[in-house]
């Protein structure tokens, strides 16, 4: 009797144990939805701007991106990052990068959806939002690949003003496909553009250089290059721009991995650096011992030739880090939604309300100034949009790029210590964001570059005041911060001393400019008195009371 008895206790003990390990109060995963129809903001975006006759391609890029099957290889690329080969089995020097597969699959998703091409490709009204609605999108789930995207996408410009370097490169970047293989251009269906820029000795002032240039044939416009770069972007690309000296000043060339002739180009990967985000994307040190290269624009005027490049680079950090704030807020509001604490869902909790909705908030308004940038970039023929774009390009990439790596610190805490495991999402996006902060100019330097600006062309700033203007009268916080910045703007003694904080005002106008405009109401009235008003306090979650926190969590709560 006592035997059976003891025998049935185990059996009761182990079921027991057994229903700890049941899993309650956790949230689906976030997966296998659309990334875009899931995203009201975004929708609203592409359908008022111009852009709603690509909503079928930006939907199905959202559909495959939501999928549990892509998430993961945007796990599995950053958890794998390249190694650096720098001779084959025999000896042979052979200066390759290796991928895991799962990086070549985003890529050619990406290139395949049109990401570095579509503006160039398919020149029509709203063909740059919809290309950011994507890259928005793309970001989110892998945002190391997307460097060189970017300098592909960017690197058009310059490439379609010097046909010396022959058809064969535009044709095949714009062509969409994407072709990995280290080979010549000529041999290869489709190419991508990396950069190399920095040296140890400048770092942000490229006109302190050394690598120097000797002309081969003036005629054709070739130079062989001597020198050695800090930073080289994606070194398996099949050409990289870059800036050396010539006896005319600093020039800019364009320098394949392959020389015309088939053979190796002198362009040796010295190492990969060992970043601390951004891991799936190589960034290299390279020598350029008698590289070949190509002139790009006249002797001396490298600046000049690269700047237009160096201003969509900085457009697209802001589409990246309005896209890592995007996907924390995304992560966050979907798992408070369903976690219970203290009897009731976090989401439901008044302190956690004001976090999210601050978060939601920020999100939101860096979307929104991002896409009026995409709007300016689809007229190009239109001065004053042009002159918009080039002072609120550097504003937008200061603001939104500083703002990224403190809110999504922020969303971690939301989700407690599951934010800071691995297995979330939440420690890559904060492991990513300061990239775009330091990425084509960090943050003193943007604030540089608006006083160079401003200086060179007065008119820029009137052109700034003149789209603000455009929302005065549709609130009175916004109305009496535009005064306010206009006279402290006039009065300030010292600018470079106070520019950030100038810049900011400036940054927090455009956003709440563009919201009033073209944005929801709610949101727009929100963002005036969160941004605009006195100072509550300097970490999220100080909104005042009078803000309707859960219109803006249930906003931007992704549905599966």
């Amino acid at each position: 009797m006592s035997e059976n008895y003891h025998q049935d206790d185990k059996v009761t003990f182990a079921k027991a144990v057994a229903e700890t390990h049941q899993v309650t109060n956790q949230p689906p995963a976030l997966e296998n939805y659309n990334l875009f129809e899931s995203d009201t903001a975004l929708q609203e975006w592409v359908k008022q701007s111009g852009g709603d006759w690509g909503r079928q391609e930006i939907s199905q890029l959202g559909a495959i991106l939501g999928q549990a099957e892509w998430i993961q290889k945007g796990f599995q690329a950053n958890e794998n990052p390249p190694q650096f080969h720098s001779h084959d089995r025999f000896g042979n020097r052979q200066d390759v990068v290796e991928y895991h597969p799962a990086y070549h699959d985003l890529m050619a998703l990406a290139i395949e959806h049109k990401l570095p091409s579509q503006p160039w490709s398919e020149k029509q009204s709203g063909s740059h939002l919809v290309r950011m609605a994507k890259n928005y999108l793309y970001n989110q789930i892998e945002a190391g690949s997307a460097c060189p995207l970017t300098m592909t996408f960017s690197a058009v410009p310059p490439l379609s003003k010097n046909p010396h370097i022959g058809s064969d490169w535009l044709e095949k970047l714009l062509h969409g496909t994407y072709d990995p293989a280290n080979k010549p251009v000529s041999d290869k269906a489709g190419v991508t553009i990396g950069m190399a820029m920095t040296e140890k000795q400048g770092g942000t002032d490229v006109r302190a250089n050394k690598s120097y240039a000797a002309a081969v044939s003036t005629e054709n416009k070739t130079y062989e290059i001597i020198g050695h770069k800090w930073f080289c972007s994606a070194p398996m690309c099949d050409g990289f721009l870059t800036l050396a000296q010539t006896e005319q000043g600093l020039s800019c060339f364009l320098v394949p991995r392959w020389r015309p002739d088939g053979s190796k180009n002198q362009l040796y990967i010295q190492r990969l650096k060992d970043k601390m985000g951004n891991r799936s994307n190589a960034s290299s040190e390279v020598e350029f011992r008698g590289a070949f290269g190509w002139l790009l624009g006249d002797e001396g005027k490298g600046v000049k030739t690269i700047i237009e490049m160096v201003a969509l680079t900085r457009y697209d950090c802001m589409i990246g880090s309005s896209a890592l704030m995007h996907q924390a807020v995304a992560q966050i509001t979907h798992h408070c939604h369903y976690r219970q604490v203290f009897g009731k869902p976090l989401v439901q909790q008044p302190l956690m309300q004001n976090v999210l909705a601050d978060l939601c908030l920020e999100s939101e308004a860096a979307l929104a100034i991002t896409a009026r940038m995409a709007m300016a970039l689809d007229q190009a023929d239109d001065p004053f949009e042009q002159g918009l774009l080039r002072l609120t390009t550097a504003i937008g990439k200061y603001w939104i790029c500083k703002r990224a790596s403190g809110h999504i610190a922020e969303a971690q805490e939301c989700l407690g210590g599951v934010g800071y495991v691995e297995e979330s999402i939440l420690p890559r996006l904060y492991r990513e964001a300061p990239v775009n902060s330091i990425w084509e100019g960090s943050g003193n330097v943007q604030c540089l570059d608006v006083i160079r600006a401003i200086n060179k062309s007065p008119e820029a700033l009137d052109v700034y005041f003149e789209e603000l203007e455009k929302a005065k009268g549709k609130n009175q916080h916004y109305d009496h911060y535009l005064a306010e910045t206009r006279e402290q703007l006039s009065q300030s003694e010292n600018f470079e001393y106070e520019s950030r904080y100038l810049v900011e005002r400036l940054a927090k106008l455009m956003q709440a400019c563009q919201l009033l405009l073209y944005g929801d109401n709610t949101v727009a009235e929100a963002f005036c008195e969160a941004r605009l008003t006195a100072i509550r306090g300097l970490n999220y979650g100080n909104l005042p009371s009078s803000i309707d926190c859960e219109y803006l969590i249930e906003r931007a709560r992704p549905k599966l």
